[in-house]
């Protein structure tokens, strides 16, 4: 990574992971749609997105915290960091991001929340060992680590944002499990490029005159 990479949204990094064509066709193409899973993120993101602190049992708690990285080239805002005693007396921050749905088998959530740990060591200069994540749906909060592999991870989805960024392709669209509630399928249309018969033949008769 370098300085002069234009710093892209910390939520990309989710889309990436989650399928490189939404991402693409959000970041790039400047395309996005509202659903109602969508709509119920954005609902549940209200509260933490109001910028203020707060103390509890000797934590501090800082909601809507601006983060940025230069050595990642991203940028964007923690739902919560809390802020507790750490080695030495100095406190180590601990991200917190809150999250529609119960955990799924994709990794997405995990990536986003470490980037966001990498932003903190990057701004405050300390360690970050672990992070958390609130999974709504099963009202459940889930201890993240940061491990070496983890760490890899974010940054190779990082690298891989942006060549995806600055080449400005769009992947082919793939019908795979997470078309399932994707805002974007109605234009994706996974089904249809599964069909290559059908769009050879509608290619060829596109430009037939009557």
């Amino acid at each position: 990574m370098t300085d002069e990479l234009e710093p892209l949204p910390l939520s990309a990094l989710n889309h990436l992971m989650y399928c490189e064509r939404r991402c693409a066709l959000i970041h790039v193409e400047g395309v996005f749609e509202e659903n109602a899973f969508t709509l119920q993120g954005g609902l549940l993101h209200e509260t933490a997105d109001t910028p203020g602190y707060s103390t509890q049992s000797g934590v501090r708690v800082v909601r809507a915290l601006p983060l940025y990285s230069r050595r990642l080239g991203l940028s964007g805002e923690a739902d919560i960091v809390e802020f507790s005693r750490g080695p030495g007396g100095r406190p180590t921050p601990c991200p917190v991001d809150y999250k529609r749905g119960a955990r799924r088998r994709w990794d997405n959530d995990d990536v986003q929340l470490c980037a966001q740990a990498l932003c903190l060591e990057e701004m405050l200069g300390v360690e970050v060992p672990h992070g958390a994540i609130f999974h709504a749906g099963s009202k459940r909060r889930r201890e993240v680590d940061f491990t070496s592999q983890l760490r890899e991870a974010t940054l190779q989805a990082a690298r891989t944002l942006h060549e995806l960024v600055r080449q400005g392709r769009i992947p082919p669209a793939i019908l795979v499990p997470q078309c399932q509630g994707c805002s974007l399928r109605g234009i994706c249309m996974p089904e249809l490029t599964q069909r290559t018969s059908v769009l050879r033949a509608a290619s060829r008769s596109l430009f037939v005159p009557e």
